[in-house]
């Protein structure tokens, strides 16, 4: 029997499989122990072990010839795809080398895999799934806060506020286990807004249901920070004392009188009242949000404007109260922190930042004028496959962007037109089966490794079961390419000695990891970064004393409302009176690597 955790979304929920006495699948249980599922499974969960079953899984390297795909040695398919890598670079430099990582990736897969770009490619083109999710609350977060953790308290807060804004959200189908909070919060004599075009079973559990007209959050949100102004419910003192940038905030909002965001969102005067009410009689509340006003041409800024809203009123950096983001992907939150992202450098460093680059590259053990600049981000990134200048060789691993990646005829066109594609993946994929080289990886219960959740919650998932014969990990690809293209060392294929390295590598960031072991997460159920030693006791609730920015203030965002990029058409009417709008979930759970 193993603890261990779900490979599904972000609350990545405490689980227990138990090898089961016929030899096939394991049988799987909520952990009671695991405080934030407390023992709930949803059906994802309780069907997860499923995916272990044989018979669908790759067991052998695939390699392709004229026939196609056949199957070939590891020997062979590793050094295919290292001499590919390696005649790219002679051919037309590093950067036409690429990598495409997975917000689905354990952390320490995550981190080497950035290392490998980074040092053995020497690549500035390497991004991840992850820009396609929550990107714009982070980008919002980071500019407010100075900081981007999904949710900057635990997730329990939620049921002992005093109000919730849920915002384009709808956690009963997409993460069920969540929604006890929702309930012992109204239990507990809170109330819940929810705002989201469509009455979803989420809105049912409502006290209040705001349908916007679908790309107008931006514009409610400016509305509700005008009335809060106007009602005369702004906190002056924390506005002088821990923010910056009032003025221009509350002059934007003061553009977005009531009439006119009835007009603009189709939500009425009355209802808007009751929400600013509902958020500003009770001395805690929160927004949170999700995919539905973060996947918009304008997400940051409606992310900003509802962060605008939580500052003005004082509900922000303290405690029970805050802005947060419903992450998506089972490891969305570590997998952004450690050296997916194309401007970014582990624990959350700035590849701009010359102090950040030389404590990386001291603890990597190479110049760090070495160390690539920023590359393309994701969508750019895709884009520039096999076009001049951009990206001739790619390596993708915990993605399946043929399906997952926006315009995805585009994107399916443009890996077509690589020189050389290379996959790691547990089955033949649509992405794998365009590749030249698949290399069959491990699966989520066949292998340990960190993960982070949504809460900034460090947590150990370890290996249950044993792969199937021919199937090795993703650590163990990097550590073969690294070999094979010349770096003898720095790509350790062990779990917790590659977890060992990230904290060195995280010491003294903004996601501090170097407090945390793998001991330690398993006595302690889990610990939240920042961490920054062993006897420290971890961060579960952020900014209470500062925001991350160096002189300790938030800032206001101060947007004003722009239309949608793409407005209703022929193929895409308006909706009309009755007619069901249509919305977005938190986010789809795609199975992890």
């Amino acid at each position: 029997m193993t603890d261990t955790h779900c490979p599904y979304c972000s609350l990545q929920c405490g689980m227990r499989l138990r090898p089961s006495p016929a030899g096939g699948v394991p049988e799987v249980s909520g952990r009671d122990d695991f405080p934030v599922n407390r023992g709930a499974l949803c059906g994802k969960g309780q069907t997860s072990a499923a995916l272990l079953a044989p018979g669908v899984r790759l067991t052998a390297p695939l390699v392709r010839d004229a026939g196609g795909l056949r199957e070939a040695s590891w020997a062979e398919a590793l050094d295919r795809v290292a001499t590919a890598l390696l005649a790219t670079a002679d051919a037309h430099g590093p950067d036409a080398n690429g990598v495409f990582g997975g917000g689905g990736l354990t952390n320490e897969k995550a981190y080497l895999l950035g290392k490998f770009a980074r040092v053995a490619l020497r690549t500035r083109s390497i991004d991840y799934n992850g820009r396609f999710c929550m990107s714009s609350a982070a980008a919002a977060s980071r500019a407010a806060f100075g900081l981007d953790r999904g949710l900057p308290f635990p997730l329990a807060d939620v049921a002992r506020t005093g109000c919730v804004i849920l915002v384009g959200a709808n956690p009963a189908e997409t993460m069920p286990p969540a929604v006890r909070y929702f309930r012992e919060l109204r239990e507990n004599g809170g109330t819940l807004v929810v705002v989201d075009p469509r009455r979803t079973r989420t809105a049912e559990l409502a006290d209040l249901h705001l349908q916007p007209l679908p790309g107008t959050d931006l514009a409610l949100a400016l509305g509700l920070l005008h009335l809060a102004i106007a009602e005369g419910n702004v906190d002056e003192e924390f506005i002088a004392a821990r923010t910056t940038g009032w003025a221009d905030a509350r002059a934007a909002a003061m553009a977005h009188w009531p009439e006119r965001v009835e007009a603009l969102t189709g939500v009425p005067v009355p209802q808007l009242r009751q929400a600013v009410a509902l958020f500003t009689r009770t001395p805690h509340s929160m927004v949170l949000t999700a995919r539905g006003p973060e996947q918009q041409s304008k997400g940051t800024a409606t992310v900003g404007a509802w962060i605008d809203l939580c500052l003005a009123t004082g509900r922000a950096g303290r405690p029970l109260s805050g802005y947060g983001c419903l992450t998506g992907q089972g490891n969305g939150q570590g997998g952004r922190e450690h050296g997916q992202k194309a401007d970014q450098l582990p624990g959350y460093r700035s590849l701009e930042d010359p102090e950040a680059r030389a404590r990386v590259a001291a603890v990597w053990g190479v110049d760090p004028d070495s160390l690539p600049r920023p590359g393309p981000s994701a969508y750019e990134l895709l884009d520039s496959l096999g076009r001049p200048g951009g990206v001739r060789s790619l390596l993708v691993m915990g993605s399946n962007p043929v399906v997952s990646a926006p315009d995805a005829a585009r994107v399916t066109r443009r890996l077509a037109a690589l020189d050389h594609l290379a996959v790691c993946d547990v089955v033949l994929s649509e992405t794998a089966l365009l590749a030249d080289v698949v290399l069959p990886v491990t699966q989520w219960a066949e292998e340990t490794g960190t993960l982070t959740n949504l809460e900034g919650r460090v947590l150990l998932r370890r290996a249950a079961v044993t792969p199937p014969p021919g199937v090795r990990g993703d650590l163990a690809v990097l550590h073969g390419l690294a070999r094979r293209l010349g770096h003898a060392t720095g790509f350790p294929d062990a779990p917790e000695e590659v977890f060992a390295e990230l904290r060195r590598v995280t010491a003294g960031a903004p996601a501090d990891y170097s407090g945390i072991t793998y001991d330690r997460i398993t006595a302690e159920g889990g610990v939240f970064w920042p961490c920054p030693a062993p006897g420290h006791p971890g961060t579960p609730r952020l900014f209470l004393d500062r925001f991350a920015h160096p002189d300790g203030r938030a800032r206001f965002a101060a947007p004003s409302h722009r239309p949608a990029a793409e407005e209703p058409d022929d193929a895409y009417p308006a909706p009309t009176a009755g007619s069901a709008r249509p919305g977005c979930p938190t986010a789809p759970n795609s199975p992890p690597n």
